[in-house]
């Protein structure tokens, strides 16, 4: 690809991202904080995949551990591996701070969840829609949500070289219970493929809750192995 194309690409895509994302200074209620994540694939045979994932979710920077989070689970693909349901189990233990206070305390969640993956290709633009039912079980409390999950992944070179990507997804998480609404993801990022089995992924992303939203730094790893 010529120099000038891809700056145009990588310029377009720059633009995309911003549209899509809200302003840092929209709300005062907003605090930015840092995600590092890792997620890997193995696939067992031509249908089956074990998926698993570690997630280090931080107030800050670094250093301030708001969340950590393991997740795995069994798969199948089929529908000339366009579709995939998997059956998962998560833990997740958070550090949540005590009110205007430095003080923080630990809740445990175990969470059992059940999701469907469907992907679809224009062009050169991927898209994948993951619809997931989560049953939580918050150290003596029980809950139930939903969530659906809508991904774009567009190259930004050529498909010879396939090196450079833009990435973005929005997904929202919707309870069971009376306060229907959890919250919603709105994400946009810059993805490098450093070989066939692995990309790594930096962009940031609002959380957006019924009163209050957060921003993150997200930096991210994928394994296929």
């Amino acid at each position: 690809m010529k120099k000038n194309e891809f700056k145009k690409r990588l310029g377009t895509a720059a633009l995309i991202i911003g549209l899509m994302l809200p302003s840092l200074v929209q709300s005062q209620d907003s605090s930015f904080g840092n995600w590092l994540i890792y997620i890997g694939n193995k696939k067992l045979d031509q249908k089956w995949n074990l998926h698993h994932e570690v997630q280090y979710r931080n107030y800050n920077a670094i250093g301030d551990l708001e969340q950590l989070l393991i997740r795995t689970g069994l798969g199948y693909t089929f529908n000339e591996n366009k579709n995939n349901v998997l059956l998962g189990y998560g833990y997740i233990l958070s550090e949540n701070y005590i009110g205007d206070t430095d003080e923080k305390f630990s809740v445990n969640e175990h969470r059992i969840f059940q999701q469907f993956t469907s992907k679809q290709k224009i062009g050169q633009v991927k898209l994948s829609h993951r619809y997931r039912f989560e049953q939580r079980f918050v150290e003596s409390d029980f809950k139930m949500r939903l969530r659906y999950f809508l991904g774009v992944n567009i190259p930004l070179t050529k498909k010879e070289e396939n090196k450079y990507y833009v990435s973005a997804y929005n997904e929202i998480f919707l309870n069971t219970e009376s306060s229907v609404f959890d919250r919603n993801r709105l994400y946009g990022g810059i993805g490098y493929h450093l070989t066939k089995n692995i990309r790594l992924e930096a962009g940031y992303m609002n959380q957006f809750f019924e009163n209050n939203n957060r921003d993150q730094l997200n930096i991210l790893a994928f394994v296929n192995f």
